[in-house]
């Protein structure tokens, strides 16, 4: 059984895991990205960009999939934009196929076996990654 994900972030259980720190405009950003997510069935992926979704995937096996299916469905670039997760990414190719696209900072749950590498990819391609420590599970 389902239950409601009536959670909202926190800024203490928020954290910023790269070594980019994210812009005030990205955070801002990043949390209504973050909200839009729990409402998008699961492995969702969000671009967002000046506070407005710009690209949505979801309901794909694959989290790397449902990244090049927002970016199939986007309206407008996405370059300057943000990307949320629902879940974490377990290999660094969706945050790879995001930063391709244009996306400059990254909001997941975090908790991979991967984590790392997952980390390692957004600090080699420029972004800025922040940790919820909370998974979205829409089905």
């Amino acid at each position: 059984m389902q239950r409601p994900d009536l959670g909202e972030l926190r800024d203490a259980e928020l954290r910023t895991v790269t070594m980019r720190m994210p812009t005030p405009e990205e955070m801002l950003t990043m949390r209504f990205a973050w909200k839009v997510s729990k409402h998008v069935k699961s492995n969702a992926i969000v671009f967002a960009r000046d506070s407005a979704t710009v690209g949505v995937g979801a309901g794909q096996m694959s989290r790397v999939d449902s990244v090049k299916l927002a970016v199939m469905k986007a309206q407008g670039p996405l370059q300057g934009s943000v990307v949320a997760s629902d879940a974490f990414f377990p290999f660094p190719d969706g945050v790879e196929e995001a930063a391709k696209a244009g996306a400059t900072a990254v909001i997941q749950p975090g908790g991979s076996m991967r984590d790392g590498d997952v980390i390692g990819a957004a600090d080699r391609l420029g972004l800025a990654m922040v940790f919820t420590g909370v998974r979205h599970f829409l089905h």
